[in-house]
């Protein structure tokens, strides 16, 4: 709400400024700031200037008061901006309709803004409060702390009459009381019903004195207290009285301000009007008090009287009044027909404020002794210009003689005469009245004749008028008789001074108008009348009964016709309190959380929760009222009581809206009525989804968990329920979480994950094949706090009879509390598996045949408590355990720690075994095998120790005899067990197998044996070693090794004396694959250990290599070859068989021509042949030993390289020039021994590209061709030196020079000629011996026996380095005459020399 104040000048006709001043407040609902402001317009200022014009002596007069009024710097009044000429005659056209008292219009405008300032400020200080709350630091809640004032009091100056409200907040540890003073007096709201109303709500502290007079102008403070010490606020309130209160307002108010107001008022019901009775032509009066909040005078709240839900106007047969704190109906004629339940409705902010009791309105005394009582009810139908039809309701005759008829008399209106209609009396309760003047108004009343005389008249009807009426109220019914007798009464306790009657209807109604009650003292003779006007409904509530006095009571039915029979007479009752003497808790407390479950276009299923209080007995009955929504009267829709919380409401009209209500009965009575119900509208549900699930409840409320429960609902849409959702909030938020995210299929959940002291609300919204329905209405706020003394269900046997059984002990329970147990959260009910008893505050559940069928939840629910409720859940394991514990106790038993087993031996010796708990020294057993005893003898031994409670038998010799089942049976005193053992199939052929081998073992380590046969183990050296341990040995002991079944001699005999043997595997590869035996002997016998080095085996031992080889692996260095690039990685042993893996940039290189792999025992290289510029880059090489992998880096890229492949172009120049030079191939001798006379012939082949030149020398002089020494040079491939007829100047040192433009060879061979009969001379010192030569044709040259092709000769393994050395180079010189430097040029001299070569040749192509 906004507060808008303006001030307004009145200027006269001739535009005179007479006054100025006045302010008005206009009140803007639900508008900002922004809104208001930009909201203005003419029409607004039409508005204001309707106040008007005033005299300049009235004006002066509100002037004053106004400015007095606007004293307060709480509101400061802009000013007005001057108005154009067309609004200043618009105001001064509207201000001449306005009249005097402008003065107190002002002064109730004053009173409202004051009011509503109060609100406002309430608002603010509320906001305030919060907003520091906010920011304060949060204090540990264990530290003490003194009173605080967070927002101290502040004064207030307010008008007489008007509220004013007194806030603090306050803070502590402990949380301080507040108590309030007025100047030092503490404050009683009881000493001044209504005057003084003391709050604490969110943390705030108020005080609110309401219709303030002079008088309370007082200093009011707060004290605030808790045990570490006391804090005050103070305050002072000034109650100003305005001048000319007393004037009344000549002018009419606003009415919407009015009607507005009076619905925004607080309202609380004080003292109420009781159940009363009153006596025909006598008055009473019905007073509620009240108190109003603000109480304003000139706007009472707005109140409405109904009687039997039927609403009353005021008029002459009823006055009502409302102020002053009270609201009053005032009857000043009683008459019957005024007998009913009497309702005061007010409306509040809130809602509505009600009240209802029952007006008893007794017949008057008789015109003459015997006479009836009067009629009621006269009412006239179908009326006609000449005729109309008269009807009424019979009085009750309980005493009197029975009606004989009744006359009927009218009265003109204007006349006071009577005028009787029918000569004779008519017997039935209608009368056709003809002779009406067309036009003319009548009156018509009715009196009752019997034996004894006539009844006094009723009271008139309404008056009718004679008309040809188109369209008039018909009297239904025309069936004749009366309506049969009612059914059976039944009469219950109520209050000390009421019981309650309940009857069943008559079978045959016969438009019935409704019951009269009559009731008598038991012993007496004569009855009385309980009602005196038909009571249309099956139950009512019989006041004004002596307490102690015992009645029996009887109904009748009334129609047209009359009276039917009496009912029978009720069961006498006793008139006391249904419940002790507090007749406060006789009936049960109003249901509420009334709910739609369903609606098909005609019916309306609704649903309720029970009432909190009970009243002392069990609900048994419901009874719901309904009522279109548009009216205020309640109609009954069920007659006999429900005992369901749930009815369907039939006959509705489709698309109107209707609202319930529900009252629960006990045998204490009826109680409240539940407050309407939201308006809900009559429709077909034809949605696919499920309607809403409702009767949601709580049990098991603990610190952080709890179990909602809740009904199926009753419309399930176009499908079955299928499962349901819950969500959950806490109290006061509107955001829900699901708990569960898969749809359950049961009504029940358990919610955990709940924080200790916070209140939650739930909803559950029901899922079929269609989708998810709606939510169902949201519980009630529940507290997770668990009630002190909580205790859970125990689950447990009964030592004595060994009865399993759940329990509970209820911590709080009342006379008629409960133990309701259920299964999986439906009750259990009589049921022959399980048995209920109850004693004191345990209750426990038996099961008298424990079985699986009696798995599950069980929880317990204690009635008329405060929720106590538990829950246990019976599982499989514990069933099982809590029967054997049953078992036992019903039949001892030995208790065993361990039942029959058996264990293998040394020997394979089968040992058969138990152990008993506690065995005593009088026990008693026998072994059964295969259903025969058998005792101690040959082949077992049996026989127990008392003090570990172990009872065995041993078997020395298992064989397959002794396959079957073993069973101990054992007595001890009166306790008995047995325990059995099943040895057949694979359990028996395992066992026997374990026999045999523990037999062997036996044997075998009677002579040498294996105590750890062989395994392997890998040295730093990457040699792998198969190693065994050897046992029971001596020196004659030995140990031969095999391979495949072949010995394997190793250099070092085995020492088995030492006790371990081990074979070595150097240079471990896939040729050391096979099987390896290791054969342990002497004169006792032998063992045999085997180890197959294949599969798997092969692997590991491969990895095992890795892990040391990779451990040791250098990094990577290049070497450059004539053929590449090469990156080689030393390490202790390298093997093709290991996982390498070599990458480039990531990319893992496959051997090919361009990439080839391969390795040495030292080393594991990669060679980039040819390389070019995309070889350059990063290498990885990887070694895995299965559980690490072993990396080793190489960049070649940037200056590495390109001096890198510089040297690998020279290499390679070189290599092709030594490939292709000059070369004596084959075919020469070094030493050559010849006798004279023989011809020698030297030949050998010479190779080179191109074709080389060859020349031959002797002691360093070229031998020219002649035909003593010829020289020849066959195909550029065989050259050949042939000496004739040799003779001793022919020996000497010959040589041949073979060259190309690439580089020679020059070979040397010395010859020695001997003469006739001379000694073949011997060799020189390092010259071998040879033999002689054998002549050969010059054309057919032989080949020399000593002339192998020359070999490289391996070079030693450089050392590192990203170059080879540079070889140096022999100069070639063309001469040939050696120059002088080297007049003997070396044997086979190369020029140039090649490069050394790694120690393995060029890895084959793969």
């Amino acid at each position: 709400m906004l507060y808008i104040v303006l001030s307004a000048s009145i200027h006269g006709v001739e535009g005179e400024q007479h006054s100025s001043g006045e302010r008005v407040i206009f009140l803007l609902p639900s508008a900002s700031a922004s809104q208001a402001a930009s909201g203005w317009s003419a029409t607004s200022l039409r508005c204001l200037n309707f106040l008007g014009k005033s005299s300049s002596k009235s004006v002066s007069q509100a002037q004053a008061q106004a400015t007095e009024a606007m004293a307060e710097q709480a509101y400061t009044i802009p000013v007005f901006r001057q108005r154009t000429a067309e609004e200043t005659e618009e105001y001064q056209r509207v201000s001449k309709n306005v009249g005097k008292g402008l003065a107190v219009i002002q002064e109730e405008l004053q009173r409202m803004r004051i009011a509503t300032k109060a609100q406002v400020e309430s608002l603010e200080i509320q906001k305030e409060v919060k907003g520091m709350m906010r920011k304060r630091v949060d204090l540990l809640e264990e530290i003490p702390k003194l009173p605080d004032f967070l927002v101290a009091l502040r004064p207030h100056t307010v008008w007489e009459k008007t509220p004013v409200k007194l806030f603090c907040t306050v803070e502590g540890n402990p949380r301080p009381i507040v108590k309030w003073y007025k100047d030092g007096v503490p404050v009683d709201p009881l000493s001044a019903p209504g005057k003084y109303k003391i709050e604490n709500k969110y943390g705030v502290h108020s005080l609110i004195v309401s219709r303030c007079v002079v008088s309370d102008t007082a200093e009011y403070s707060a004290v605030a207290t808790n045990q570490h010490g006391t804090a005050t606020s103070k305050a002072k309130i000034i109650v100003k009285r305005p001048a000319g209160a007393g004037e009344s307002c000549q002018l009419g108010l606003v009415p919407h301000l009015t009607e507005i107001h009076a619905s925004k008022l607080d309202v609380s019901l004080l003292d109420r009007f009781p159940v009363s009775f009153g006596v025909e032509g006598n008055s009473i009066r019905l007073v509620c008090t009240m108190v109003v909040v603000p109480d304003l005078p000139n706007i009472p709240p707005i109140a409405q009287w109904y009687r039997d839900d039927k609403l009353l106007k005021p008029s002459k047969l009823v006055e009502m009044s409302v102020g002053g704190g009270a609201a009053s109906l005032t009857l000043p004629h009683l008459a019957k027909d005024d007998e009913g339940l009497y309702t005061l409705r007010i409306f509040t902010k809130d809602g509505t404020a009600e009240h209802s009791a029952y007006l008893f309105v007794s017949d008057a005394a008789p015109s003459a002794p015997g006479a009836p009582g009067a009629p009621m009810s006269v009412k006239a139908y179908d009326v006609n210009s000449d005729y109309v039809l008269v009807a009424w309701k019979p009085p009750n005759t309980v005493n009197e003689a029975p009606i004989t008829g009744y006359f009927v008399d009218r009265c003109e209106a204007g006349t006071d005469t009577w005028v009787q209609c029918n000569d004779a009396p008519v017997k039935i309760c209608k009368y056709p009245v003809h002779g009406l003047r067309v036009g003319h108004s009548y009156y018509f009343r009715v009196r009752a004749v019997n034996s004894s005389g006539i009844s006094r008249p009723s009271r008139k009807s309404d008056k009718v008028t004679a008309l040809d009426a188109a369209e008039s109220e018909r009297l239904q019914g025309t069936d004749e008789g009366v309506p049969s007798a009612p059914g059976h009464v039944v009469a219950t306790r109520n209050t000390k001074s009421s019981v309650f009657v309940q009857w069943e209807a008559p079978k045959h109604l016969k438009h019935l108008m409704g019951y009269y009650i009559d009731g008598r003292v038991v012993g007496a003779k004569e009855w009385f009348a309980c009602n005196h006007k038909p009571f249309k409904h099956t139950r009512f509530v019989v006041h004004g009964l002596i307490p102690g006095e015992t009645y029996v009571f009887r109904v009748q039915a009334v129609n047209l016709f009359g009276l039917s029979e009496e009912s029978q007479e009720s069961s006498p009752i006793a008139v006391e309190p249904a419940l002790g003497k507090r007749a406060e808790y006789a009936t049960p407390s109003a249901p509420f959380g009334i709910t739609m479950l369903s609606s098909d276009g005609s019916s309306i299923t609704v649903a309720w929760k029970s009432p909190k209080h009970c009243g002392g007995s069990k609900v048994n009955a419901y009874y719901i009222d309904k009522r279109d929504a548009d009216t205020l009267v309640w109609k009954e829709v069920n007659l006999n009581a429900v005992t369901e919380r749930m009815c369907t409401v039939e006959n509705l009209k489709e698309g109107t809206f209707y609202e319930f209500r529900v009252t629960a009965g006990n045998m204490a009575g009826v109680g409240l009525p539940s407050a309407a119900s939201i308006p809900m509208k009559c429709e077909a549900w034809t949605m696919e989804e499920p309607g809403p699930a409702y009767d949601l409840s709580f049990s098991e409320v603990r610190s952080h968990s709890l179990v909602i429960l809740w009904r199926a609902p009753i419309y399930t849409g176009a499908s079955a329920v299928t499962g349901y959702f819950v969500d959950m909030a806490k109290k006061g938020s509107s955001e829900f979480v699901t708990l569960n995210q898969e749809a359950v299929s049961h009504r029940y959940l358990q919610v955990t994950g709940l924080e200790e002291g916070e209140s939650y609300v739930f909803r559950v919204r029901a899922v079929n094949a269609h989708g998810v329905g709606k939510p169902s209405q949201l519980s009630e706020p529940v507290c997770a706090k668990a009630i002190p003394g909580t205790k859970e269900i125990v689950a447990g046997v009964d030592e004595e009879t060994g009865d399993v059984f759940l329990s509970l002990e209820a911590c709080e329970i009342c006379e008629t509390s409960k133990f309701v147990w259920s299964k999986n959260y439906k009750p259990i009910g009589d049921c022959p598996r399980v048995a209920v008893t109850t004693k004191g505050r345990t209750s426990r559940l038996t099961f008298t045949n424990p079985d699986k069928d009696d798995l599950g939840k069980y929880s317990v629910i204690v009635t008329d408590t405060d929720g106590v409720s538990g829950s246990h859940t019976l599982t499989e394991d514990a069933l099982n355990t809590m029967l054997e514990l049953s078992y036992a106790i019903r039949h001892p038993i030995v208790p065993l720690k361990h039942g029959l087993n058996y264990e293998v031996l040394e020997k394979g010796h089968v040992r058969f075994w138990l152990q008993a708990v506690k065995l005593s020294p009088s026990v008693s057993y026998r072994f059964i095998v295969n259903d025969k005893e058998v005792t101690s003898g040959e082949g077992q031994k049996i026989s127990h120790d008392v003090a570990t409670g172990i009872i065995q038998m041993t078997v020395d010799h298992f064989t397959r005899a002794n396959e079957g089942t073993y069973t101990v049976q054992i007595h001890d005193g009166k306790a008995k067990t047995q325990s059995s053992l099943v040895l057949v199939g694979d359990v028996f052929k395992a066992a026997l197998k374990e026999a045999e081998f523990q037999r062997k073992e036996h044997i075998r380590k009677q002579g040498p044996h294996f105590s750890e046969y062989l395994y392997f183990t890998v040295t730093e050296d990457c040699t792998v070693m198969l190693v065994c341990k050897v046992a029971n040995v001596k020196k004659e002991s030995t140990l031969h090794w095999y391979k495949d079944d072949e010995e394997i001699v190793p250099d070092t005999p085995p020492n088995v004396m030492s006790g371990s043997c081990a074979l070595p595997l150097p240079l471990f590869s896939r040729k050391d694959h096979g099987v390896y035996k290791a054969v342990l002997s002497d004169d006792r016998g032998k063992d045999t250990s085997v180890f197959d080095i294949s599969g798997k085996v092969f692997d590991d031992i491969i990895n095992a290599i890795a892990q040391i080889a990779g451990a040791s692996a250098s990094e990577l260095v290049l070497q450059c070859t004539p053929e590449g690039i090469r990156l080689q990685c030393y390490m202790n042993y390298y093997t093709e068989e290991m996982k390498t893996v070599w990458k480039h940039k990531e990319s893992k290189i496959a051997s090919s021509e361009k990439m080839r792999i391969g390795g040495t025992a030292e080393m594991a290289w990669m060679q980039i042949c040819d390389p070019s510029d995309k070889e350059k880059g990063h290498y990885t090489m990887e070694i895995s030993d299965g559980v690490k992998t072993h990396t080793r880096t190489f960049d070649l890229s940037g200056q590495a390289y390109t001096d890198a492949y510089e040297e690998y172009l020279r290499l390679k120049a070189a290599a092709f020039a030594e490939k292709n030079r000059g070369r004596v191939v084959g075919g020469l001798p070094d030493v050559v021994t010849i006798m004279e006379e023989k011809s020698l012939s030297l030949t050998c082949t010479v190779w080179g590209e191109p074709t080389p030149e060859v020349t031959w020398f002797k002691n360093e002089q070229e031998v020219a061709s002649t035909e003593h020494t010829r020289v020849t040079f066959d195909g550029g491939k065989f050259a050949s030196l042939v000496i004739n007829k040799v003779t001793p100047e022919d020996s000497g040192k010959y040589s041949i020079n073979v060259r190309n433009k690439y580089g020679g060879e020059f070979v040397e061979i010395t010859v020695s000629v001997y003469r006739h009969g001379e000694k073949i001379p011997e060799p020189k010192l390092g010259q071998p011996k040879a033999a002689a030569a054998t002549p050969v044709p010059p054309k057919s040259p032989a080949p020399p026996s000593k002339t192998p092709t020359p070999t490289p000769s391996k070079a030693q393994t450089p050392a590192p380095s990203m170059k080879s050395p540079t070889p140096a180079s022999t100069p070639i010189s063309k001469s040939p005459t050696p120059t002088p430097k080297s007049p003997t040029p070396p044997r086979s001299v190369k020029s140039p020399t090649p490069p050394r070569f790694m120690k393995s040749p060029t890895p084959p192509r793969k």
